[in-house]
This record gives C-alpha cells, sequence and structure tokens, in this order.
C-alpha cells in the first residue's frame, strides 16, 4: 500500500516537473527564434511579438491534441481498416462483414433494442428529474430529497446491476421469495416471476436500473436551471391567474428547454453505450442483446476481429451526430453570454 502511494506521489512529482520543463523550455526556443530585439527595427519587433503570440497557445495545445490524434483518431481508422479483414485480421474479405451485420438476426435484435433503450430512457430521465427538481424546490426538505435521489450516481453499473438482482431475485419450489418485486406480487396473490426472462418486457427491467442511476442527474442540472428562472416571471404569471400545471408547462420548461436538451442528448450519449447492466444482469440472453455486448462478444468470445470492428463503427456513427449538435449548441449557449 505504502509503495502505492509513494509510486503515485512519484508520478505526479514527475509529471508537473516535465510540464514545468516544457513550459519553459518551448517558451525560451520561442524567444530564440522570435526575438523581441532587432537592432532597432521596430516593425520587425512588432511581427515577432504578434507571431510568439500566434504561436504560444499551440506549444501548449500539441501535446494536447497529439494525444487526441493518437488515442482517438488512430484507433478510428484502426477500426475502419479491420472491418474489412476476416477473424484474425489478416485476410482481406471486402465489404463481407456489413453482408453480415444487413442480415443477421442477433445485430437486428441489438438494434432494435437499442432503439427501444432510446426511446425510453433519456425521456424517463428527464421527465422525472425535471418533476423532481420542480417538487424538491418547494419543500423545506428538498435537498434532503434530492441528495437521497441523486446517491445512486455514485454506484457503479455493476454494482447497481447486484442490487437490482436482488429486487428481480426467483426462488423456484417451495423456496420463500427473497426478491422484494416477487414478494410483492406474492403478498397480493400474483405468481412469481423470473422477471429477466420474459422476452421485450425484460428489456424495460434492465431500463428501470438505468432510469434509477441517471434521474438524479437530471434533476441536478434541471433544478440548477429552474433556479435561473426570474422569481418577476412567476409572480406575473400568478397574478394573471394562471394555476400551477399552466405555470409548468408555459413558464417554466420554455425557459429551460436548452437545459432539457442538453440533458436528454448525455443520457442519450450514454445509452448508446449502455454494455454494463446487460452483461451483468443478463448476458444478453433472452433478447436482451444491445449493440456494445455484441461487439465484446464477437471481439472477446467469437474471436471475430471484423465483425465487432463493424459494430463499433455503428455505435460511433450514432453517436457522433448527437455530440457534434450537443457541443454547437454549448457553445451557441455560451456565445450568448
Amino acid at each position: 500500500m505504502i509503495s502505492q502511494i509513494l509510486t503515485a506521489v512519484g508520478a505526479m512529482i514527475f509529471g508537473v516537473a516535465v510540464c514545468a520543463a516544457y513550459f519553459l523550455f518551448s517558451n525560451k526556443l520561442l524567444e530564440i527564434i522570435f526575438p523581441a530585439k532587432e537592432g532597432g527595427d521596430v516593425h520587425r519587433v512588432a511581427v515577432n511579438l504578434r507571431r510568439r503570440g500566434i504561436i504560444r497557445p499551440w506549444l501548449f495545445l500539441g501535446p494536447a491534441v497529439s494525444l487526441l490524434a493518437i488515442y482517438l483518431m488512430y484507433p478510428v481508422v484502426a477500426t475502419l481498416i479491420l472491418s474489412f479483414y476476416g477473424p484474425d485480421g489478416n485476410q482481406f474479405v471486402g465489404g463481407a462483414n456489413y453482408v453480415w451485420a444487413v442480415n443477421d438476426n442477433e445485430f437486428r435484435r441489438s438494434i432494435f433494442n437499442n432503439i427501444l433503450w432510446l426511446a425510453v430512457v433519456p425521456a424517463a430521465c428527464t421527465f422525472f428529474g425535471l418533476v423532481i427538481a420542480v417538487m424538491t424546490d418547494r419543500i423545506w426538505w428538498g435537498n434532503i430529497a434530492k441528495a437521497v435521489i441523486f446517491m445512486p450516481m455514485a454506484i457503479s453499473f455493476v454494482g447497481a446491476s447486484v442490487i437490482w438482482k436482488f429486487i428481480y431475485e426467483y426462488r423456484g419450489g417451495t423456496d420463500a421469495q427473497i426478491g422484494l418485486l416477487n414478494a410483492i406480487v406474492q403478498l397480493f396473490g400474483g405468481t412469481p416471476q423470473v422477471w429477466i426472462t420474459i422476452p421485450f418486457w425484460n428489456n424495460f427491467f434492465l431500463m428501470i436500473m438505468l432510469i434509477w442511476i441517471q434521474t438524479g442527474f437530471a434533476m441536478v442540472i434541471l433544478s440548477a436551471a429552474l433556479r435561473g428562472i426570474p422569481e418577476e416571471t412567476i409572480e406575473a404569471a400568478v397574478i394573471d391567474g394562471a394555476n400551477g400545471w399552466q405555470i409548468f408547462w408555459k413558464i417554466m420548461v420554455p425557459q429551460v428547454w436548452g437545459t432539457i436538451a442538453t440533458v436528454w442528448t448525455t443520457i442519450t450519449i450514454l445509452v448508446l453505450k449502455v454494455f454494463d447492466i446487460v452483461l451483468t444482469m443478463t448476458n444478453g440472453q433472452w433478447d436482451t442483446m444491445v449493440l456494445a455486448n455484441l461487439m465484446f462478444n464477437w471481439a472477446f468470445r467469437g474471436f471475430d476481429s471484423g465483425r465487432s470492428a463493424v459494430i463499433a463503427l455503428v455505435i460511433m456513427i450514432a453517436v457522433t451526430p448527437i455530440m457534434i449538435w450537443n457541443i454547437r449548441r454549448a457553445n451557441a449557449e455560451t456565445k450568448g453570454h
């Protein structure tokens, strides 16, 4: 334990020292290449100072941009090339992997399940987060309620899956039901079920877990946005005779619509990459497979790098437009301020 702490501290000190050395060396080199003294030539000095100002930011951005190019752009290009090769990555097969994807039932099922997740989870998280944010802002113990609702965000997806496995737990025969859901069903005279094996509906049982985790995130962001609404607007609506429902839908929602869209798209990106919950709860069985799990299966169980690369590209293509839209919206809001 002590050795690990010392290694971590040493790595931080070394990293800071390297950054400081790079800062000093690059600035000194820039001053040598573009000196500020040119024998009284004022025009030349001005040109050199302007060039320093243009180049200096790139000296500090350079390492970060280089790392992004290596760790982001290179894998994308390598994955694209790999998608045209066979299982071992050596035999060129052209578009055979793409033909397989179009004709494969499990691939189509994974896309359908991803679309189902996209249709339910972002909308549910955003809706519940907005409703809870409005309700908790009106009660004295609202901050306590927010803390409790936000708490699942601190739990990993695997940890949450373990918790929900106990909720969906089923015991056959005459054994007592220890699963919370089956215990409730049995209390009201119903028949216990193996919930996560029921085709189609088991997807919703898995979605509930992600909604439970991400509603706290949506609530916190939307609560901050709601507090930015001028009180005069609410007071004017009350004076005009608007009821609580009208104030919520016609006053509050339009003024935080940009934040709602940002929360929705952020959760959408997360849903497109959902993996841990499905792997831990069902391992993709009983028609619950999603694209990320299918990619994992072909890469590390089917040992077919070509097919897994095709699935990875599909996920990337699906995520990219949403990320671009989110970034553009954030930039537009920043310029507005």
